[in-house]
């Protein structure tokens, strides 16, 4: 593993399932520890580290059924919270300084998100987890990705996945299905592959920001990624 890490300061995107570990659902802490020793060993190395998650490990708004939409993702945004604190939580027993923010204020537990509050917390060695995607319904938590990325000037979004890159079908079900090295952002469009939506695709295309997607069964490919390893797939 290289020493000298190749970002400085990096936007991790990591979906609720990933905190669920083997049940699907809830959280799995042992997971959460995992990942967050991983983190620390970035920080350590001089990594700012900011940290977006999802809430689908508890409440996914899009598929809520007969509920109104608006409602279902003002639920799934709180479900993202409670994955924020998790993280926080398990940061803190790693040794690493966190501090959440949410898109929408709840005074008691978080910091509401000022870009220049949390720029300056990256610069002081903690690490920053947004939540509350970003703030409105109808907006998935990868495009609050791609938001907060370019608001801080992120030089790169990593996006945690459960499978080892961006493929051309689906792994789980295609044996035989073919791993991207490198992709554009027009081919991600173009070809309609799920590695964000459409709509935070187009942002990091608009602000240039390269997406690295890689397999986090092993959370030291956090750390691996950082440091500029080949692993996964760079999109850019």
């Amino acid at each position: 593993m290289q020493t000298q890490p190749k970002y400085k300061r990096i936007l991790l995107k990591l979906s609720g399932e990933v905190l669920a570990g083997e049940a699907k659902t809830g959280l799995d802490f042992d997971k959460v520890l995992d990942v967050c020793r991983s983190i620390k060993k970035c920080t350590d190395a001089g990594v700012q580290v900011a940290i977006v998650v999802g809430g689908g490990n508890f409440w996914r708004g899009r598929s809520s059924g007969q509920m109104d939409r608006t409602r279902a993702d003002h639920m799934g945004m709180l479900a993202t919270v409670i994955n924020c604190l998790a993280l926080a939580d398990g940061l803190e027993q790693a040794g690493v300084d966190a501090r959440v923010q949410t898109a929408i204020e709840m005074q008691r537990i978080a910091e509401p998100y000022i870009r220049g509050r949390a720029i300056r917390h990256l610069e002081k060695g903690r690490v920053v987890i947004f939540g509350c995607g970003t703030g409105n319904p109808f907006f998935s938590t990868d495009t609050g990705a791609s938001l907060r990325a370019a608001e801080i000037d992120a030089d790169i979004i990593f996006k945690a996945t459960n499978v080892d890159g961006v493929f051309d079908s689906d792994p789980r079900r295609n044996p035989n299905a073919h791993m991207y090295r490198q992709l554009s952002y027009h081919e991600i469009l173009e070809k309609h592959l799920s590695v964000m939506d459409m709509t935070a695709a187009a942002m990091c295309e608009d602000n240039h920001l390269p997406i690295l997607v890689f397999n986090l069964n092993d959370p030291d490919n956090i750390v691996r990624a950082a440091m500029g390893e080949p692993i996964g797939t760079i999109v850019q």
